[in-house]
């Protein structure tokens, strides 16, 4: 029995001593209760409040309840056969005289246990994350749609290109009329011009699978597209990530959380030029924020170490 005290608890108690001291009319005239509930709790008083506890209620037994000789039957069948399915051992013991209803089978087993207990799935373990080691070992290169209500004419399409360098966290923005193999192409051979600038040599850039950087899920998956051509001649390797799994690439996608916080909520775009302009200026103003990964360095700063 639980040791804790309820308030009905509490007001039994008070009615108890009440009616052992004025009586059980005077107590059932000033409680409002009814002299039956009080005598059926003062049978049960003995002086204490745990014995004013509510007890359960439910039956002992029901008229319809599984007999011993079926609830027999039921275990001596699963023990036989305990591969079968729930609805082919309710046809079998059928077959044997069993009268009853598939749900109350369901319910006699679990009450019995008869049920095999489900394997405990592993948790999931992620793979240790690969640090890079220096500047341009990877980049992570991903695709940002310009929402509609930054854009003032209705028919123009925007569309964000973004490269991040995963050991600076140095970003390389660009501004394009379409998402296509074409543009990424072109994208690829900006950033790589970019990045050299800088002193940083473009190794490794990672992509998710959409079809602007690969045919691995279309029908022509064994034909390159422009962007794979354009890294094996520009010596980069291109690698892709897990399919649906963003996360992977994670660093660009935070970024572009971050764009939509600080730029696109309260910017507007009137052409293609007008975009690419204030997208520059926003590229400049974010390569010199700091941020906590790089010691709160800003990435120009920290890519100053290396390079």
């Amino acid at each position: 029995m639980s040791k804790s005290i309820t308030q009905d608890m509490s007001y039994r108690q008070s009615l108890m001593k009440y009616a052992e001291k004025y009586g059980v009319s005077r107590a059932s005239r000033k409680y409002n209760k009814s002299r039956s509930y009080i005598y059926f709790w003062k049978a049960r008083w003995d002086g204490t409040v745990q014995s004013l506890a509510c007890q359960s209620r439910r039956p002992h037994s029901h008229p319809n309840q599984h007999t011993e000789s079926e609830l027999k039957l039921i275990q001596d069948m699963r023990r036989r056969s305990p591969g079968l399915g729930m609805i082919e051992l309710w046809h079998r013991l059928r077959q044997r005289g069993y009268t009853r209803r598939p749900e109350s089978l369901f319910r006699v087993m679990r009450r019995l246990g008869l049920f095999p207990t489900a394997e405990k799935k592993k948790a999931y373990k992620p793979k240790p994350y690969e640090q890079m080691t220096y500047p341009g070992q990877r980049v992570q290169v991903d695709v940002k749609v310009v929402p509609r209500k930054c854009i003032a004419d209705s028919e123009l399409r925007l569309f964000q290109y973004t490269a991040i360098d995963e050991f600076t966290r140095l970003r390389f923005l660009a501004a394009y009329p379409e998402q296509s193999t074409y543009s990424s192409a072109d994208f690829l051979k900006k950033l790589a011009k970019w990045y050299a600038r800088r002193g940083i040599r473009v190794e490794c850039v990672q992509t998710d699978n959409g079809l602007e950087f690969t045919n691995r899920f279309s029908s022509r998956r064994e034909l390159p597209t422009l962007f794979e051509t354009t890294a094996e001649k520009l010596g980069i390797r291109h690698k892709l990530i897990r399919p649906y799994t963003p996360r992977h690439n994670g660093k660009v996608e935070r970024s572009h959380r971050e764009d939509q916080k600080r730029f696109y909520a309260c910017h507007r775009f009137y052409s293609l030029d007008d975009f690419a302009k204030q997208l520059a200026v926003h590229n400049r103003r974010s390569n010199n924020f700091p941020m906590r990964p790089l010691g709160w360095l800003s990435p120009r700063e920290f890519t100053v170490q290396y390079v």
